[in-house]
């Protein structure tokens, strides 16, 4: 009979074990492209922690955020991702976000009524509190820290030395005397620390302000990348062409950082500062998948790492994200878990807000019908060989508009009247512009028209035929 209760009792223990739901630990960062880890192809930066999830999950290698309605991307590439609308319609539904926490339509609300303790720290920048929509918040932050006028235009010179990315005087990351990297990851130890203790799922949405600037690391990580080991990029421009139709002015915030014209030596700072703070964010990143491993949960955790869109740093003569090139609409994007094949890739294009709906699959919902967005799961476990997308969509402002296939991209710059189209499959750094030779004025049709499609599908009321009558006044 004694015999008998123990089986049962073990039956009955694991049982509860096979229908427990697994915690997911969302990481995401801000301003990382996806050549922001040494894993995925880019041998100058230093990123072991993420290079060890690379090897122990699924690497979405075409990864892509949509763009924005104003200059701060990260708004709209956030408001898309937790409430999982479409550009258009995510920015329509800023005006209605009251309703939409009634119908507990954001991620975090869907993720407690599956049953999750959810848990935010970090950087948030969506129009409604986090402390709104999730269990527990700490150390909410803005869209970046507070920076001075030393940060921009720079360096002018190697004796250009009035800003230091160390120096804890400068405010910004430094603001409260602990570097807002390090604060996250405590942050994140803490409630990993108390996690130990329940029984409850979680869902930690783990946002970090970095490597957006003021890029500011300590000193051990700047040294880390001299100068002269720093390489210009192949696509540096001491000044984009159109840079002024498409709203990438001298007027534009992030433009200012670096001096009009680029010269070589700013960009290598930069890009130096740049590899130091995403260095810096990687061993924090460390110190909690270790946290994650003592507290004895790893095994039954999804870890997703993503960022919010990437950056340009000194491609194409420009230094910010608000253009339609890969350097800064394509993001790192990671799955690791207890069923996730380890070191592969999947080169389908996706979004980065897939993750929403990756993540509820995973906490066991149909896919609400708000949700715009598609689950990876089916193409991380290969039963899906095709994208959902046949092409990806991208905007900014009323001032670019782009379509990417597997093999060409074309952005149109409707104030410029201005038409690029690039082979990427031989020319991945977006350089030799092909609009002009008429052997690929059918590709641009047929483009033109899927783009015109995208348009209506994304309620995208931006009128092309005016610019470019000839594509579409069909």
């Amino acid at each position: 009979m004694r015999l008998l209760l123990i089986c049962l009792l073990i039956l009955f223990v694991s049982c509860g074990k096979s229908d427990q739901k697994p915690n997911i630990l969302f990481l995401f960062s801000d301003d990382q492209t996806y050549q922001g880890v040494n894993a995925l192809g880019n041998d100058e930066v230093k990123t072991p922690s993420l290079d060890k999830l690379v090897e122990e999950g699924v690497t979405f290698t075409h990864t892509f955020n949509m763009g924005a309605w104003n200059g701060a991307v990260c708004v709209a590439s956030r408001a898309m991702l937790n409430t999982g609308r479409m550009i258009w319609r995510a920015h329509a539904a800023e005006k209605q976000y009251d309703k939409l926490k009634g119908d507990r339509h954001f991620w975090a609300q869907r993720m407690e009524d599956a049953g999750y303790d959810t848990y935010m720290t970090g950087k948030w920048h969506v129009k409604m509190g986090a402390d709104k929509l999730f269990n527990t918040t700490i150390h909410v932050r803005p869209g970046m820290p507070g920076t001075v006028r030393s940060a921009y235009d720079r360096p002018l010179s190697k004796d250009d030395t009035e800003w230091l990315p160390w120096d804890t005087a400068n405010g910004g990351f430094w603001k409260g005397g602990k570097h807002w990297s390090e604060v996250v990851a405590d942050d994140a130890l803490q409630f990993l620390e108390k996690a130990r203790q329940s029984d409850n799922p979680f869902f930690m949405y783990i946002a970090f302000n970095a490597p957006h600037d003021p890029r500011q690391s300590p000193k051990e990580y700047v040294d880390m990348y001299p100068l002269e080991d720093i390489n210009i990029p192949v696509s540096f421009l001491p000044e984009y062409p159109f840079k002024d139709d498409i709203g990438c002015s001298a007027n534009l915030r992030d433009e200012k950082l670096a001096p009009f014209p680029r010269t070589p030596y700013s960009i290598q700072v930069h890009r130096q500062e740049y590899y130091a703070i995403i260095s810096h964010l990687d061993a924090q990143i460390g110190r909690i998948l270790e946290g994650l491993e003592s507290s004895g949960k790893a095994d039954n955790t999804y870890i997703f790492f993503s960022s919010d869109h990437g950056l340009a740093v000194g491609h194409h003569g420009l230094v910010g994200k608000q253009n339609m090139y890969d350097h800064s609409v394509r993001v790192p994007l990671i799955v690791v878990g207890p069923d996730i094949p380890k070191n592969k890739k999947r080169h389908q294009q996706v979004y980065l807000q897939d993750v929403m709906a990756s993540v509820l699959d995973l906490a066991g919902y149909d896919q609400p019908a708000f949700v715009e967005f598609n689950s990876l799961l089916p193409m991380i476990k290969g039963k899906n060989k095709k994208s959902a997308y046949l092409a990806i969509y991208g905007a900014y402002l009323n001032l670019q508009r782009s379509i990417r296939t597997e093999d060409y991209k074309l952005i149109l710059y409707p104030k410029a009247k201005k038409m690029l189209l690039f082979d990427l499959k031989n020319d991945p750094e977006e350089m030799q512009n092909l609009a002009e030779d008429k052997t690929y004025q059918d590709l641009i049709i047929n483009l033109t028209q899927n783009l015109g499609e995208l348009q209506k599908s994304m309620d995208d009321t931006l009128d092309l035929s005016v610019p470019f009558p000839a594509y579409f006044s069909r």
